[in-house]
């Protein structure tokens, strides 16, 4: 990473907080350690001796500990953790309304903060009133707020309500011109806290429209969100934080996995690895048996980060044609065969494997595995066994270049058999997350021939079945 590129340089970053069980308690810790230093310089002899520690009232709370990282411009860097992870005590300290107990913190630029939208407006005021007031705590001179008032007043889209006492606002009127300000700052770095959580869905695609003209002109944007969606399909890296210590720093999708794999039920963390600690049903002998691809079909996994609770690993993932040779090159319409194998270290319940699709974007156009499928898949397995799964998929998606990634999951036997009776919800926190690779392969897809001649099958992400009639009316 350039030096000259990086925006925002954390180094050790560590905060801490002092709890006091009773404003008693903060008032002697506040009094009596330095009565205790002041008698110790002068010599004079107390119940405590001057060479024991001046006694502490309080208990220590560190809401971060040791984060480092670095964010360069026009790169959107995600944040995500659980509530109470850290979160927003560092964006705090990134926005500088918070200051660290030690590390150190490099911001260079202007910052647009989306932590409470709105925050600095006046109810009282109107929507026109508001927007000076609040461009003028953002850092902008009258002249640049005028300047860019009418592009403010056009992306909120409030109407005549621009004139009206913010008091008088819906709440999607008020985000949308809190947003909005802070949208027209011209930042070289923005925050955005769960902030387009709110809002329609022509709200959201005009922010994310907004963000990614800011990103291109050289803007950093970091992105806090409890949807790893978003992050996946926003962000290039993030980073994991878990009570307040940095789990994990890497690509978005690597990173996704890593919060969903951390927080299973079942699970206990020990120097930053994951471990299955509750007891597993009995394995049963039941196996089913898939012919393997050529060996020349397989990708190397030497490079390949696997994401595992140490239950399983994978061995082999492959590609392959309708024929069953290796392809990464397809057409709309052909169909990709796509393999995985995991080699169990523990004994495991049924294991579910899937695939997802995604496009250059980061957009997932496909994912599916053998739940959904609703087909047989073998019972609950030991350790030393192994799991292969074929899966076969039409490739009736746009033409471009994709990446797809192959997980393993496991439920119970007591889940299994229920399954049609089973949610969705409940099935997701019911599984084990085993094992991922974020990143197993690419593939790309050409226009689909038709007499000889490419053409392109549907417009969009994905040709959804349907049919069509035109007729003249008389």
């Amino acid at each position: 990473m350039n030096a000259a590129d990086i925006v925002i340089d954390v180094r050790n970053l560590s905060k801490r907080y002092e709890i006091y069980n009773t404003p008693r308690d903060r008032l002697k810790q506040l009094v009596l350690p330095r009565l205790h230093q002041t008698a110790n310089r002068a010599g004079v002899a107390l119940k405590l001796s001057k060479h024991r520690a001046p006694p502490s009232y309080f208990r220590e709370f560190w809401a971060l500990k040791d984060i480092s990282f670095q964010v360069r411009r026009g790169e959107t860097f995600g944040i995500i953790g659980r509530n109470g992870s850290g979160k927003s005590t560092l964006l705090q300290i990134l926005a500088g309304t918070l200051a660290q107990t030690s590390g150190e913190v490099s911001v260079k630029g202007r910052i647009a903060a989306l932590l409470e939208l709105g925050s600095g407006f006046d109810p009282e005021f109107s929507g026109r009133e508001n927007v000076f007031l609040n461009g003028r705590i953002l850092g902008l001179t009258q002249k640049e707020i005028e300047a860019r008032y009418d592009q403010i007043v056009e992306f909120a889209d409030i109407g005549e309500f621009i004139d009206q006492p913010v008091k008088t606002y819906s709440s999607g009127m008020f985000v949308r011109l809190a947003f909005a300000v802070q949208a027209h700052i011209d930042a070289s770095i923005v925050i955005i806290d769960e902030a387009l959580a709110v809002g329609d869905v022509f709200f959201r695609q005009k922010c994310y429209s907004r963000l990614e003209q800011l990103r291109n002109s050289g803007a950093a944007i970091l992105l806090v969100s409890h949807a790893m969606t978003e992050i996946e399909q926003y962000c290039e890296r993030a980073i994991l934080l878990d009570h307040g210590t940095q789990r994990f720093i890497g690509s978005s999708s690597e990173a996704s996995k890593h919060y969903y794999l951390l927080h299973q039920t079942g699970t206990r963390v020990v120097d930053g690895q994951t471990t299955q600690t509750a007891s597993r049903p009995a394995p049963d002998s039941i196996s089913q048996v898939i012919d393997r691809p050529p060996p020349d079909a397989f990708i190397d996994l030497t490079n390949k980060s696997q994401i595992s609770n140490g239950q399983a690993r994978c061995v082999g993932v492959a590609l392959c044609n309708e024929g069953g040779q290796p392809c990464s090159s397809f057409r709309q319409g052909d169909l990709a065969v796509f393999y995985s194998e995991y080699e169990l270290t523990e004994d495991i319940g049924i294991p579910i494997c899937g695939i997802i699709i995604k496009n250059d974007r980061g957009v997932i156009v496909h994912g599916k595995n053998s739940w959904q499928f609703e087909n047989d898949v073998p019972e609950t397995l030991g350790a030393g066994s192994k799991v292969m799964s074929r899966q076969e998929i039409k490739l009736n998606i746009l033409p471009g270049e994709y990446l797809f990634e192959i997980g393993i999951v496991s439920v119970s036997n007591n889940i299994w058999v229920r399954r049609e009776h089973i949610s969705h919800q409940e099935m997701e926190v019911s599984c084990t997350r085993i094992c991922h690779i974020a990143d197993a392969g690419s593939f790309s897809v050409g226009l689909a021939m038709k007499n000889g001649i490419p053409v392109l099958t549907h417009h969009g992400v994905a040709d959804l079945p349907g049919k069509i009639l035109t007729r003249v009316l008389k």
